[in-house]
């Protein structure tokens, strides 16, 4: 399938959404357009091993320890995490899925960053969506970015001291523009 071919069904998608329309079918299609897993991350610190590229491998999270599935930040002031898509697209959905073991507060606060600039490590884009309180655990959240334009997709928690971890993150998204 290509690219405008799925861009159409993922628009279409949307709409049927808004409209209260459902379709399966179009709901598969959109199931399997993570852009996140073409791209690639990069996050501000490391703790220990739990590289950035954890948290868009394609495992959600699995009972044990996070550092096995997650990528988490060391405990610092306004941690960061960057997804590059290596492309420009439309993005209409961004997951995050929390750790089930412990230290749900670590998304508390972050901000959901979307654009095309690596000014201030991509953290001065645009703002898509805050994390207003602690995931709950183990859960995937969604949030809605109405098809924001960009190539990086940033997780920001701006003047909070804190581990950032993020067990997986999918974007959902549309063409390059």
């Amino acid at each position: 399938m290509n690219l405008k071919y799925q861009s159409f069904i993922f628009i279409l998608f949307f709409w049927c959404q808004e409209k209260n329309l459902k379709s399966p079918h179009l709901h598969f299609h959109f199931a399997g357009f993570n852009l996140a897993l073409k791209g690639v991350a990069v996050q501000s610190t490391t703790y220990y091993s739990c590289g950035a590229a954890k948290a868009i491998d394609g495992i959600r999270y699995a009972p044990g320890t996070a550092h096995t599935y997650c990528s988490i930040t060391s405990y610092e002031l306004s941690p960061w995490w960057r997804l590059d898509l290596l492309d420009y697209y439309y993005i209409y959905k961004v997951t995050i899925t929390n750790r089930a073991d412990c230290c749900l507060e670590q998304t508390s606060g972050v901000e959901i960053r979307i654009g095309n600039s690596l000014e201030n490590n991509g953290n001065n884009n645009p703002r898509c969506a805050v994390v207003t309180s602690p995931l709950p655990a183990g859960s995937t959240v969604s949030f809605s970015c109405g098809g924001m334009e960009g190539r990086y997709v940033n997780m920001y928690t701006p003047n909070i001291r804190m581990y950032l971890t993020l067990c997986e993150v999918q974007v959902y998204g549309a063409g390059n523009f």
